[in-house]
């Protein structure tokens, strides 16, 4: 089980300031590992995939929908 599901424990603090701090640091790191989490779905190949398809689907539909224009010709990047 990853480190950042375990239940955390809070035994008595002495002061508030103490409790805030604890859970401020909570925050950080929950909040560090959900951007790199996002990064981690940024560089994957697989919205890059999904991309294309998308594009390609529009394409087919416009030409479907208007045969009677010349297709334009794609730039496809890459």
């Amino acid at each position: 089980m990853n480190n950042q599901y375990i239940r955390r424990e809070v035994f008595c603090c002495e002061t508030c300031h103490e409790l805030k701090s604890f859970w401020e640091k909570e925050i950080s790191k929950q909040t560090y590992y959900r951007e790199l989490e996002e990064d981690r779905q940024g560089r994957s190949a697989l919205r890059k995939l999904r991309e294309g398809w998308k594009r390609r689907l529009e394409e087919r539909l416009r030409m479907l929908d208007c045969p009677e224009e010349k297709p334009q010709e794609a730039n496809t990047v890459g």
